[in-house]
């Protein structure tokens, strides 16, 4: 079988048939029939059959893959056969998630009780983090039948002697969100521990994905490798991700993006938000930045202030006549019922004197508390509308939403899918999404975005493969458990699909690492933690303290902090993690209005010099900006070479609208828009594409600035521009100023740089090394390698008792990368951190392949020369500028620019007459 697509479903009759009297009475009392994915997947999990499910939230997934194995333990139960262990096993990414599940588990089996009369027995457990140490010890005397947990708690208790005993006949595993995990180290660490399941058992893997490709690739994640055939183990994908109809448009606050003033577009926007939320029940608006989530709540309260707050019945209704009274308000006054909802509620929604806020915050670094407060008053349909930045994409149980706003691009079309699928939460409604653009790229990406989301074309995940920390972790995690010979091992490890390729000289490096062959390191405290004999090819554990380590070091999400800003000894505030592994130095960011020029780090302190009259090159928003995806990147560069060849060939006004109109999901005034943009772009310079790359140098007086034209995704265009970067400094014996966006990026420095020759020197076959170079000794590299060495249990988080601050394991690393440079630049845990922020952070892979396609003749490339920036360039030269203009002064520059641009266009068509 291998893997298979399956392309009928089983007919109804034969899955009642498979049913218990008791499960089948509560199903077809409960339910009129079986969902889509029920009807492929639910004889699937009864027969053993490892599957993978691929369906909306809200269509009955998850039903699908536990109504067999209830079935399978209510029989159990009702004969007296159940058995004091573990039967299944579900695997969350998200802890809400598993004590969501449990709810929704609890509910059905409650029913299936009273149906029957007389308790089942059948026990559901969740064991996180969170769980208390009594509840860990009740689990270990009475397991639950079914464990609900978290890939972290699952890996512990694996190694924990006691309870591995109670998982040694596990018959199910489901795997929630698997979307999620596949494409993160934190899927790699549980696709190894799946495999540390496996020697126990075999067990079938059903795996739960939303929307999400290649379908075939994740499948693989989920069911491994069978080593001894060579090739993955079995598996049925049951696809039915399109069963919901989309109902999806791209709006425009405004007629015209580039003439409004910036008042009118928030004044427009705000508007149309208002008019969207109110003609709904219930809205979920999702932005791409926590501040921006902020941003969008402050102002729905402030412009509408009735709208988003409710008085409530109260025993003495002129009390809040009197606060508003006191405030000198009428009754018809906007603002002082703001005023006086802000002081009785915060953005959770509190109830407080009669009023109640109907707008909630959800992001990460809102507290666990203001979290749930807003996820149960949203599912109890408290709240008229929840603004969010990424939090609330994962399948968490929020009610009944029927409208999904998204405020500018979310970057790729499977997460657009999620958000919009989050609408519409039973199985045949329909899933409502408006995306509201800003700008005309975003109208023209948001635009393409949209056909492809119609059209099923999915961007691909990628699955991080051989990441050696987590190898690391894991081996030692096999060698807690018991003594085993060294290929063993290797066969286990090479089970998991993410290690399938892994080459034997590299797992070899990593058992020298652990079994301590580098003496040098106990110097710097890295002792080995396992013991290899070469005689008997036998790998145990080594020490007492081991197990303990293993325990409480164990995962792969890294500490983060906020990072100190000082000049000399003076603080200045504090910047994100994140944002500081951007910056290379000379760098210049805006922190508290002022601008500032990064010179170096010392453990959590960046020092910086003031500066002034240099534009920011790293915006305060870049590390929390969602990057484009390189597959819809490609749809968007097809367009523009679409609408270059309507162009070229003097097509009619008339003819290009009609092909927009074909091509796109547009009304009349985004064609328009789209149309004046393409051809004010065509007729000043020219239009790049996936053909074509345009390297445009503007000249600023003395200042030159490059804007390459290469709309790849910031991923793979952070590789680009730091490897022409790194060319043009060796070229010109001096550091040089970059930008890096979406659709492109820039180079600046003053006098002439010869950019298109930078280019031409970068060859597909070096890439990689030339990378490994640039990389040496900057931020990024070392931050990463920090989060590596953790994971490699090089540097413990926790020793003793003791949490060693972030600070401190910064500190560590610097002092440990140091050394292990002088054992080899090649060390494993320092080619893991180089891997890392090539192919997970960056995406070298497709930046080898512009290279390469520019090798072989199939992308040209063209340098333009121009004292104003092409329409295209605008937003990549604005970058910097986000932070120290105002959003007005932003918009009216963009309109001068505009301008000239035109009188540019309409000068060429005199001379041309």
């Amino acid at each position: 079988m291998a893997i298979e697509f399956m392309a009928k479903p089983y007919k109804d009759e034969d899955i009642i048939k498979s049913m218990h009297p008791l499960v089948k009475e509560w199903f077809l009392q409960k339910f009129k029939g079986f969902a889509p994915p029920q009807k492929f997947a639910i004889l699937n999990v009864h027969s053993r059959i490892n599957t993978l499910i691929s369906s909306p939230t809200g269509s009955g997934k998850t039903l699908s893959a536990f109504l067999a194995i209830i079935n399978e333990l209510v029989g159990l139960s009702e004969h007296g056969l159940l058995e004091d262990k573990v039967y299944c096993i579900y695997i969350s990414p998200l802890k809400a998630l598993a004590n969501d599940i449990s709810r929704n588990l609890l509910e059905p089996l409650a029913e299936m009780e009273a149906f029957a009369g007389k308790k089942l027995s059948l026990r559901v457990g969740v064991r996180t983090g969170d769980t208390s140490a009594s509840a860990k010890s009740a689990m270990l005397r009475k397991p639950p039948h079914i464990l609900i947990t978290t890939p972290e708690s699952f890996a512990i208790m694996l190694t924990t002697i006691k309870f591995r005993e109670k998982l040694k006949q596990v018959e199910w595993c489901v795997v929630d969100e698997i979307h999620a995990l596949a494409s993160s180290k934190r899927g790699a660490h549980l696709s190894l521990s799946l495999e540390r399941l496996q020697q126990g058992s075999a067990f079938t893997r059903i795996g739960l994905s939303a929307t999400v490709a290649p379908l075939e690739e994740v499948a693989k994640f989920l069911v491994g490798f069978d080593v001894s055939k060579g090739k993955p183990r079995d598996c049925k994908i049951v696809d039915v991700s399109f069963v919901k109809q989309l109902d999806l448009k791209v709006l425009s606050p405004v007629k015209n993006l580039v003439n409004a003033t910036y008042d009118e577009i928030s004044t427009e926007t705000y508007k149309l938000i208002d008019q969207l939320v109110q003609a709904h029940r219930t809205t979920l608006i999702f932005t791409n930045t926590r501040s921006a989530t902020e941003r969008v709540v402050h102002h729905l309260k402030e412009r509408f202030p009735k709208n988003y707050t409710k008085i409530e019945d109260v025993k003495d209704e002129s009390l809040v006549e009197k606060r508003l009274a006191s405030k000198g308000a009428d009754d018809d006054d906007d603002e002082d019922v703001a005023d006086v909802a802000d002081s009785s509620t915060g953005t959770a929604g509190t109830d407080v004197g009669g009023y109640t806020s109907l707008i909630g915050a959800h992001h990460g670094s809102l507290s666990k508390e203001h979290r749930l407060n807003v996820e149960e008053k949203l599912k109890k349909g408290e709240l008229k509308v929840v603004v969010s930045s990424t939090s609330l994409e994962l399948g968490i149980d929020i009610g009944y939403i029927d409208l999904v706003i998204l405020l500018g691009s979310p970057k790729s079309v499977a997460r657009a899918l999620q958000r919009i699928g989050r609408s519409g939460h039973k199985l045949h409604d329909k899933a409502m999404g408006r995306i509201i653009v800003m700008d005309r790229d975003d109208m023209v990406e948001c635009s393409v975005l949209l056909k492809a989301a119609l059209e099923k074309k999915i961007d691909k995940i990628d699955i991080p493969l051989n990441c050696l920390d987590v190898l690391a972790q894991q081996v030692l995690g096999l060698a807690l458990e018991e003594q085993r010979p060294l290929n063993d091992i290797l066969d286990i490890v090479r089970g998991s699909y993410n290690f399938h390729s892994l080459d034997r000289t590299r797992f070899k490096e990593i058992i020298s690492y652990l079994a301590g062959e580098y003496a040098s390191l106990e110097d710097r405290n890295v002792y080995g933690k396992i013991w290899y004999d070469p005689q008997t090819d036998m790998v145990g554990k080594r020490g007492k303290m081991t197990r303990v380590i293993y325990m409480t070091n164990i995962g792969t999400i890294p500490d983060e902090t906020n990072i100190k800003v000082k000049i000399d000894n003076h603080l200045i505030g504090y910047i994100a993690e994140p944002f500081l592994e951007r910056l290379r130095k000379r760098d210049i960011f805006v922190l508290g209005g002022n601008t500032y020029e990064f010179q170096h780090t010392k453990g959590m302190t960046a020092y910086v010099r003031a500066t002034s009259n240099r534009p920011p090159t790293v915006p305060s928003w870049y590390s929390e900006m969602l990057p484009l995806s390189f597959d819809l990147a490609m749809e968007i560069q097809k367009f523009r070479r679409l609408m270059d060849e309507h162009l070229r060939y003097d097509a009619a006004k008339k003819d290009v609208l009609d092909f927009i109109h074909s091509y796109l999901y547009v009304d009349e005034y985004s064609a328009n828009s789209i149309y004046e943009y393409f051809k004010e772009q065509y007729s000043f310079a020219e239009i790049p594409h996936d053909k074509r790359i345009i390297i445009e140098h503007v000249s600023e007086g003395s200042q030159k600035r490059i804007v390459f034209h290469t709309l790849f995704g910031r991923r793979a265009n952070d590789v680009l521009s730091r490897a022409v970067a790194f060319a043009v400094s060796k070229i010109n014996k001096k550091d040089v100023e970059m930008g890096v966006t979406d659709n492109g990026f820039y180079l600046a420095m003053p006098g002439n740089i010869q950019a298109a020759r930078a280019f031409s020197m970068i060859k597909s076959k070096d890439l990689r090394r030339l990378m490994g170079i640039a990389l040496d000794k900057t931020e990024v590299l070392n931050r990463r390698f920090r989060h590596c060495a953790a994971r490699a249990l090089m540097i413990l988080r926790s020793y003793k008792g003791h949490t060693k601050s972030v600070g401190k394991q910064q500190s560590s690393s610097r002092i440990l990368l140091s050394a292990i440079r002088k054992i080899s630049n090649e060390f494993p845990i320092l080619e893991e951190a180089r891997r890392e922020v090539l192919e997970d952070l960056m995406d070298i892979r497709h930046a080898q392949e512009v290279i390469e396609q520019i090798e072989k003749g199939n992308i040209e490339v063209k340098e333009s020369f121009t004292d104003i920036p092409s329409p295209f360039a605008f937003n990549l030269v604005l970058m910097g500028y986000s932070d120290i203009m105002k959003m007005e002064d932003k918009m009216a520059f963009l309109k001068r620019m505009h301008n000239m641009v035109l009188a540019k266009i309409e000068l060429k068509k005199r001379k041309s007459q």
